[in-house]
């Protein structure tokens, strides 16, 4: 009897572990963007573009979202609810409107006065639009990119750094009575989330592989028209007949 136990133990064992590899647990799956006519007037580099700059939209709202959860405080200066708050900046960053707060600053400028100490207004919209309006002047102001539009490298890798040094300001400097400027990461003995620096890290990772990318288009480009001529010229069929 013991010796049916002890064999059949490693058989257990074994099921056990198919079992799980059978039924691991889901992580998602990769999700393209609906089609739509507009890309007809689009190359592959300004899809991409395109695709970046939404998801780098994307990350500044969920950051936005985070935020006014966890400092409640700003959205009751902006609007009677979250949802409300969250909204109206939405609209402001896609229709391309100054916010109020910023004192018709824009760009680095309003970047600057939404992480200054001294500034009143709601600071989680504040620096949301500001940096989202700093990412789409990075962009020639423009979100959706076509075939006549054109990138510049230099400006998007100094947008990417601007993002860095707002996301080191917003977890170091503090307001004249010694609070943060807003709650965000939290490092503790009863708590640990970095999920503010993580979306910041996508923005800036994104932001350079843009960068990156517009620097190798023309040398890739160069590079093409070589390797069709050579192509053209060794790699024909030979007539059999």
């Amino acid at each position: 009897m013991r010796t049916r136990k002890l064999l059949s133990l490693p058989i257990f064992c074994a099921a056990l572990l198919a079992g799980c590899a059978s039924s691991s647990a889901p992580h998602g799956q990769v999700k393209g963007a609906d089609a739509s006519s507009r890309e007809m007037g689009q190359s592959d580099t300004n899809r991409v573009a395109t695709l970046a700059m939404r998801a780098n939209l994307d990350s500044l709202y969920l950051l936005m979202s985070k935020l006014y959860r966890r400092n409640p405080a700003e959205w009751k200066k902006t609007a009677a609810t979250r949802d409300e708050a969250e909204k109206k900046v939405r609209q402001a960053i896609e229709q391309r409107q100054a916010w109020p707060e910023l004192q018709g600053k824009r760009d680095i400028q309003a970047m600057a006065l939404a992480l200054s100490p001294e500034f009143k207004g709601d600071r989680v919209a504040a620096f949301i639009d500001a940096t989202a309006d700093m990412i789409i002047v990075a962009h020639g102001n423009r979100i959706e990119f076509f075939l006549l539009d054109g990138l510049d490298a230099q400006h998007l890798y100094n947008a990417a750094r601007n993002v860095e040094i707002a996301a080191w300001i917003l977890a170091s400097r503090r307001t004249a009575a010694g609070a943060p400027l807003l709650l965000s990461d939290e490092i503790g003995e009863q708590a640990r989330n970095l999920s503010f620096e993580r979306e910041f890290g996508k923005i800036v990772g994104r932001l350079d592989l843009m960068a990156e990318f517009m620097t190798e288009r023309y040398r890739r480009a160069g590079i093409s028209y070589v390797q069709n001529l050579l192509g053209g010229s060794f790699l024909q069929f030979l007539p059999v007949r």
